[in-house]
């Protein structure tokens, strides 16, 4: 996985002018247009739209494009929404990896689900058609999850909800898609979601790696026993003050905060470890060398 993030990578640098830009404004409108054709059509062309390997053998090429343009709704009010929600993460990616990156991605992911039409057709003798291009969107979301897990959104329009709770959300509608799947022995409908997965693991393996690593190290870091538990620390000093019945003491004359409530009492920093003296001796005193 890492080699093809780094090979991904690579070209995306070596090859700034690749893909088309604003790549999402060409696909919104091409859902808009083919939801007007077939909204015209009485849905007579939905047949003739989506991907099956079949029908490309049988020279209907334009079905390894078309499909991509297919909408996954057919309520003009879901479709805005999802169209506009699409756009907008599209966009935010786009400037956030570059043109040829997110193109590379959204075709990578284009490429991978017709492999997966072909894989079908020879490997389980299924004429499968695909219409749309909903995992690849999915997957378009969890890479803007992971981007920024702390944006917030506003669900339903009312409702402010970070990005990574919707991601959440988001993995488990691939969960239950793929087991949905599984258990209709649907093979196919089975591996659409995962190819989707894996194409958003190649181009975020190194972050996600980096990521696990850093909690590895932190959750190291607080278990080391050179490291203070503070909440625990508190509690021990707590406990000890209620026992002894005072907070601080002073190492030569013995005068206490309770005793003596308007009495400083400051710590030595020469003395070695910690020790406590009054006002009145923090400047005189012997220090303390073991």
């Amino acid at each position: 996985m890492k080699k093809l993030n780094d090979a991904v990578d690579r070209f995306a640098y070596h090859h700034p002018n690749f893909g088309i830009p604003n790549l999402m404004k060409f696909i919104v409108a091409g859902n808009v247009i083919v939801f007007l054709l077939l909204r015209l059509s009485n849905y007579s062309l939905y047949a003739y739209l989506g991907f099956n390997w079949g029908q490309v053998l049988h020279l209907q090429l334009w079905r390894l494009v078309s499909f991509i343009f297919v909408p996954d709704v057919s309520n003009i009010f879901y479709l805005i929404i999802n169209l506009y929600f699409y756009y907008f993460i599209g966009n935010l990616l786009e400037r956030e990896w570059g043109t040829p990156k997110f193109n590379l991605y959204y075709l990578s992911g284009v490429v991978l689900t017709i492999l997966v039409g072909i894989i079908g057709y020879y490997a389980f003798n299924t004429n499968y058609t695909i219409f749309g291009t909903y995992y690849v969107s999915m997957s378009m979301f969890l890479a803007f999850a992971a981007l920024y897990p702390d944006a917030q959104v506003l669900l339903f329009f009312f409702i402010p909800i970070k990005m990574k709770w919707l991601a959440i959300l988001d993995a488990v509608l691939f969960a239950v898609d793929i087991l949905g799947a599984l258990l209709r022995l649907d093979f196919v409908s089975a591996l659409i979601p995962i190819i989707a997965l894996l194409n958003f693991l190649v181009f975020f393996w190194t972050d996600l790696m980096d990521a696990l690593g850093s909690r590895r190290r932190m959750a190291r870091h607080q278990n080391s026993h050179q490291t203070i538990q503070f909440k625990s620390a508190v509690k021990q000093q707590q406990k000890k003050e209620s026992q002894q019945g005072y907070r601080h003491k002073c190492c030569v004359c013995g005068r206490t905060d309770t005793d003596y409530p308007d009495l400083e009492f400051r710590y030595c920093s020469r003395c070695a470890g910690y020790h406590c003296f009054c006002q009145d001796h923090i400047f005189n005193h012997v220090h303390f060398t073991e």
